[in-house]
């Protein structure tokens, strides 16, 4: 919300200068958004008088004026089609300094000279209205300074408040709360009632009292909408946000504005009686102020006439009723709406409205008869008019009632840390308007507290808690450090936990990345086609409809959003939940994916240009395995949405429990992306109670021997690597295939491989007759599982 410090000042002084109050609103829990002057920076700029304005006499579109600034009678040439004799204007003298450093010096214009200008809103930087001249109070006194003349040195403050502290979300509201913290007197406007000059009404029904329990309004008749809104509520409007429309709408904007009350005027001759407060029915449309037409739901509270919905009840009035330039009577409508009727309501129609915005947080159902009479008065005085009698339609029993709530001090000092004393508690329910229904003094003092009207957010203990914080000063309680005996927590040694995991492929280069669970349907249909996903009622955007069931199109998203921000190489991981919904209910499996995508390192003068590939990622992979202590093997993948010949199916004891490899191409087209090399893992296998291995350094030497066989080309060597490991035990140390050849001197249906044995004992020093005997077993395996042969 926004609003006039020096209007704010006007209800209350605190007695503290502009930085002390915006610190103490933030540190009350209104945050202080912003702060902005009210006006561009400007000098030598008074308050004028035009007391003769005659036709230029070479130019149509310009007038020679004279003008008395309340030293001298000046000439000056203006261009504004709203200047005339007898209006009090912002004039800038020869010599003023205007916003944007534009200095104000004597010209000749078309032959005649000019000293000075006659100024404009927008030249000022008092808004963006540049079609004319300021038009000035007619009282203006020539010759005062204007930044004293319109309380220029003042400031629009921006306040963020949290949705429970709809109730200040006014000036009123303000005020209060700054009274409050500085146990400072509140001005507050006398409303007196309107004399009623006429009997007219208007019938009102309450058709859905839960949503609308009371509802004001009366009949103003022979209004003159010729008639200007003032620009002392114009320029306090403006102050706040709101540009200024008519006086009717600027009228109910103050109103809104000063006590927090939406308002709205009918145009009394565009609706017929009764007026019914209702809720939508099947097939009604509606034609809103701002010319948008919308389709109604069931669900939707609506003011209607006997011709049908004239408002949205909370959001936004109607075309066909809104008051127009030629209205000159009007209905005058208050109402009170429960917040839950309204909440939602502008969001799922595309609307956002200051009316809206208050009634989702609550408005004071006590604040509707002062509203209706103030906005009555500024209006007579504005417009004139006859008004009637106010007319109520109310279901007490569906009005909110008053919360009582009890607080007891032993808690206020458990939560607070700090002892506070009765009396200080007394005073800060007093200055908060809380009524003190009862107070037990025992061994611990217990208060019965019931909340005024506008506080409709105290519901339990803590609120009350929080309320004598706020008053006390959270500055004032101070900060302890726990103390607490801390016992160690029991971590057996085959567990993994989730942190060292992490820390893990951090280490190898990944960068972890936490995705939305929710995901775009299309691109989850891409990364898992056939999948029935778990589909949102309420989705916060289309693109996050359906719920993931695996963490590929969070991860490719990732990858997306970084190859449009010019990045080259990516290498991101993910740990979460996914959902697949199954016959026995929806499952929630633990899963760890990644991708690796682009230049395998970073752009530098001595490495290549070289791209990751499939053995990047799978590396990335068998290192997870390794550190896990997971026996896994791997098989050529058949996953649509994995590329036939760079991925493989990830087994461990025959069960499937991760893939790994390049995104199918055709995925990858459809994403225009290429080159993405993916894996996914299920946590409880990487996270699983796999006992760690531990092995000595032997302290003898190792011996390697290379191998070059021939075997059937549809042989893995993965499963060559095993069978070596089964054959040769603990003496084989580490297994390598570095050369695959297929082509001249070897058979289309063959492929030769070079495979490295490293030889290691732990007890001894192998000799060459041991060394033998391990690489014919080698060679016999192989020829016994494989049909492979010596090269």
């Amino acid at each position: 919300m926004k609003f006039s410090e020096a209007w704010l000042r006007e209800w209350v002084d605190p007695g503290l200068d502009r930085e002390q109050l915006l610190a103490q609103l933030t540190m009350a829990g209104l945050e202080v958004d912003g702060v902005e002057p009210v006006a561009g920076e400007f000098s030598g700029v008074v308050v004028g008088r035009v007391e003769g304005c005659d036709k230029h006499p070479d130019a149509d579109k310009l007038s020679v004026c004279e003008v008395f600034d309340g030293e001298a009678r000046v000439q000056v040439v203006c261009g504004a089609p709203n200047v005339r004799p007898g209006l009090t204007v912002a004039f800038a003298r020869v010599g003023a300094l205007l916003p944007d450093n534009f200095k104000i010096k004597k010209a000749k214009l078309r032959g005649v000279e000019s000293h000075g200008m006659l100024c404009s809103a927008a030249e000022l930087g008092l808004g963006d209205d540049h079609d004319g001249i300021m038009e000035l109070a007619a009282d203006a006194q020539p010759g005062a300074d204007l930044v004293d003349q319109l309380q220029l040195a003042d400031v629009t403050i921006d306040v963020d408040l949290t949705p429970n502290r709809g109730d200040c979300l006014s000036l009123k509201g303000l005020a209060r709360e700054v009274g409050v913290l500085n146990s400072a007197p509140v001005t507050y406007p006398e409303i007196p009632p309107v004399a009623v000059q006429i009997e007219d009404t208007f019938e009102v029904q309450l058709a859905a009292p839960q949503g609308c329990p009371r509802y004001l309004g009366r009949v103003i008749r022979g209004i003159d909408l010729s008639c200007p809104t003032p620009l002392w509520m114009a320029e306090r409007l403006r102050r706040c946000g709101l540009r200024s429309i008519d006086p009717v709408v600027d009228v109910t904007n103050y109103v809104l504005i000063e006590l927090g009350q939406p308002m709205h005027a009918f145009d009394l001759n565009q609706i017929a009686a009764p007026i019914i407060v209702r809720q939508a029915e099947a097939g009604e449309q509606l034609t809103l102020l701002d010319g948008s037409e919308v389709a109604l739901r069931p669900e939707t509270l609506l003011i209607t006439d006997a011709n049908g919905p004239v408002a949205m009840a909370g959001v936004m009035g109607g075309v066909r009723s809104g008051v127009q330039p030629n209205t000159e009577d009007v209905f005058l409508e208050c109402a009170y709406f429960a917040p839950l009727a309204v909440a939602g309501t502008a969001r799922s129609y595309g609307l956002q409205t200051d009316a809206a915005h208050r009634y989702e947080r609550g408005v004071d159902h006590g604040l509707q008869f002062d509203a209706i009479e103030r906005a009555t008065a500024l209006l007579l005085d504005i417009v004139g008019g006859a008004p009637g009698p106010v007319v109520e339609s109310v279901a007490s029993e569906a009005l909110p009632e008053a919360n009582v709530v009890s607080l007891r001090q032993s808690r206020l000092h458990d939560l607070l840390g700090v002892e506070i004393d009765a009396a200080t508690v007394d005073d800060a329910f007093a200055r908060l308007d809380f009524a003190v229904l009862d107070k037990a003094v025992a061994q611990d003092t217990t208060w019965q507290i019931r909340a005024p009207s506008h506080r409709f957010d105290i519901a339990i203990e803590a609120d009350l808690v929080e309320e004598i914080c706020r008053i006390y000063g959270y500055n004032n309680v101070p900060s302890r450090q726990p103390h607490t005996a801390l016992t160690l927590r029991e971590v057996p040694l085959n567990a993994r936990p989730e942190a060292r995991l992490k820390r893990f492929l951090a280490g190898m280069g990944l960068q972890e990345v936490v995705t939305y669970s929710f995901v775009d349907a299309a691109l989850l249909d891409l990364c898992d086609p056939g999948a029935q996903p778990l589909t949102l009622a309420n989705p916060m955007s289309s693109d996050h409809a359906t719920m993931r069931t695996n963490l590929l199109p969070g991860l490719i998203d990732a990858v997306r959003s970084n190859q449009a921000r010019q990045q080259d190489r990516v290498a991101l991981f993910e740990l979460g939940l996914v959902f697949k919904p199954e016959p026995s209910g929806l499952q929630q499996p633990l899963m760890l994916g990644g991708v690796l995508w682009g230049r395998r390192s970073p752009e530098d003068w001595h490495t290549g240009n070289d791209l990751v590939d499939y053995f990047d990622v799978k590396a990335v992979v068998d290192a997870l395995l390794a550190q896990s202590g997971v026996q896994a093997q791997f098989r050529r993948s058949e996953d649509s949405v994995m590329h036939p010949g760079q991925a493989a199916d990830i087994l461990v004891a025959d069960r499937v429990v991760g893939r790994v490899g390049r995104i199918h191409p055709e995925v990858e087209a459809n994403l225009d992306l290429q080159g993405a090399y993916v894996f996914e893992i299920a946590g409880d296998v990487v996270l699983g109670d796999a006992k760690p291995l531990h092995t000595g350094v032997s302290k003898y030497p190792s011996v390697r021997r290379d191998l070059a066989v021939v075997l059937a080309r549809d042989v893995a060597a993965a499963d060559v690597e095993t069978a070596m490991t089964e054959a040769l035990g603990e003496e084989l140390t580490e297994f390598r295939v570095f050369d695959v050849y297929a082509g001249k001197g070897i058979d289309s249906n063959e492929k030769s491989l070079a495979i490295g044995l490293t030889l290691q004992s732990q007890t001894a020093t192998l000799t060459e007759k041991d060394i033998t005997r391990l690489a014919d077993l080698a060679l016999t395996t192989l020829e016994q599982k494989f049909g492979a042969r010596l090269r």
